[in-house]
């Protein structure tokens, strides 16, 4: 047996202890993982991860990584997290997100770097908060048709009765008019697999796509629809001014960038973004003032105060007369701080320090506006559905109240923001202005299950309608 001489045992620890002082000069946030390789802590995160971040951050301090599925996941939860998460040249958002168009929508990554930031100009441009005037109109008409679909009376799971009001008004408005179905087969179809796709969008993020066979079949008929419908949403002429539609816009640029003639996937990725959180906010924001007479009673005063005693008129809605009901504008921000995106995220790419820690590259550096938005040093009484703290806020510029990350910050902040307050903010005073509307059931409880977009209702929620006379 070899004796191991002292000088090579001096020698590896004075290695040792100078890849000890690097580690300590370069160390990494503290890391929950797990035994299990690759998977690491993916079945605890999984189970209901916004709980999971919560109890982290009170365990091990304001920054954090976790390690689950193959993926680092560095969280932020303070100040100096937040200001790097938000500035720094180091992290990205495009490459933080690549992987998940691919695996959602089938979008090469390749092409999704070469398009993205066109397409964001473009919708950008085209829902900026001047051009929103373009549609007033149409969203009021479609609603209003909706509406009239309901009936004179009825009880309805409200996450229900509020699809059926949105789901085609966004859809007529941002792709072309008639594209949702009318027949009453088709549209069960429909909502059968968009749903289907829109509750596993998470999973189908994470997952390869052979694990999971419902949504990957709902997620095919989705494309093909878009497949099939291309050649009609690109010949569509608008109504007066002949303005293109979002959606032509998109394939316009896809086109001219790509020269690709059918582009299902990016039909695909507008139709869940136009969707997936705006309902839910809308169901939220219902469900908060229902639940709430006082401010109930104070919007109905708004309303009649606008459009006169509400009825069964078919009223028209202005950028004027929304001006004068703020009340619901900040009802609908305050739905959206209380049930905020789990997480927003963006991709270190070259290591960057944040406290008394240094992320490597490769990590996703993570921010959560659902714990962020109930900081009480930033929302007091977080908790509470408090409207009138939107006071604050400087609205007519169109600026958020501090500290406010639902709709991210930034370079890459969501570009469809002011057309989806648009479309709620109607859609709210529509129904209460044609009907007495009550809940049926108490303010259901969030789920904690959700990283990606809004948080959804756990349970149902009924409501009843009744036309005014």
């Amino acid at each position: 047996m070899e004796i191991v001489s002292p000088t090579v045992i001096i020698f590896l620890g004075c290695i040792a202890f100078l890849l000890l002082l690097q580690w300590k000069n370069l160390r990494g946030p503290p890391c929950i993982g797990g035994w299990i390789p690759w998977i690491g802590a993916g079945f605890e995160f999984g189970k209901a991860p916004l709980e999971f971040i919560e109890k982290a951050r009170i365990k091990y301090g304001p920054i954090f990584t976790v390690f689950a599925v193959g993926t680092r996941m560095t969280f932020v939860t303070e100040e100096e997290g937040i200001d790097v998460f938000l500035n720094s040249k180091r992290v990205n958002f495009e490459l933080a997100v690549q992987n998940l168009m691919y695996r959602v929508a089938s979008v090469p990554k390749n092409i999704y770097l070469t398009l993205h930031e066109k397409l964001y100009i473009m919708m950008k441009g085209k829902m900026r908060t001047f051009n929103l005037y373009q549609f007033h109109e149409q969203l009021t008409e479609e609603l209003h048709e909706q509406l009239k679909n309901l009936g004179t009376h009825g009880t309805m799971d409200l996450n229900h009765f509020v699809r059926h009001l949105l789901y085609p008004a966004t859809m007529n408005t941002l792709f072309k008019k008639d594209f949702f179905p009318t027949n009453k087969s088709k549209i069960m179809e429909f909502c059968q697999h968009f749903e289907t796709y829109d509750k596993g969008f998470e999973r189908g993020s994470q997952m390869p796509e052979c694990l999971l066979r419902n949504w990957s079949k709902s997620k095919k008929w989705l494309l093909a629809l878009f497949e099939e419908n291309i050649p009609d949403i690109k010949s569509y002429t608008a109504g007066k001014d002949n303005s293109m539609t979002l959606m032509q816009g998109v394939l316009d640029i896809i086109k001219m960038e790509t020269n690709e003639q059918k582009s299902p996937n990016y039909g695909l990725l507008l139709l869940w973004a136009s969707l997936s959180n705006v309902v839910p906010v809308a169901v939220w924001t219902l469900a908060f003032v229902l639940s709430h007479p006082d401010i109930h009673k104070t919007v109905m005063e708004d309303i009649s105060s606008v459009f006169g005693s509400p009825g069964k008129d078919k009223i028209k809605v202005s950028e004027d007369d929304l001006k004068k009901l703020l009340l619901i504008k900040w009802c609908v921000l305050e739905a959206i701080r209380l049930r905020a995106p789990g997480v927003i995220t963006r991709k270190v790419v070259k290591p960057v320090k944040i406290l008394n820690y240094t992320v490597p590259s490769g990590d996703l550096l993570m921010l959560s506006p659902f714990w962020l938005h109930r900081n009480p040093k930033y929302f007091p009484e977080p908790e509470s559905f408090k409207p009138e703290r939107w006071k604050k806020a400087n609205l007519e510029k169109h600026a958020f109240l501090d500290s406010f990350l639902a709709f991210g910050s930034g370079k890459y902040q969501c570009p469809g923001r002011w057309f989806a307050l648009l479309e709620i903010q109607i859609c709210v005073i529509l129904t209460l202005y044609k009907y007495d509307c009550t809940l049926l059931d108490s303010l259901p409880k969030q789920s904690f299950l959700h990283l990606v977009g809004v948080q959804q209702p756990e349970g149902q929620c009924r409501i009843e309608y009744k036309q005014r006379k």
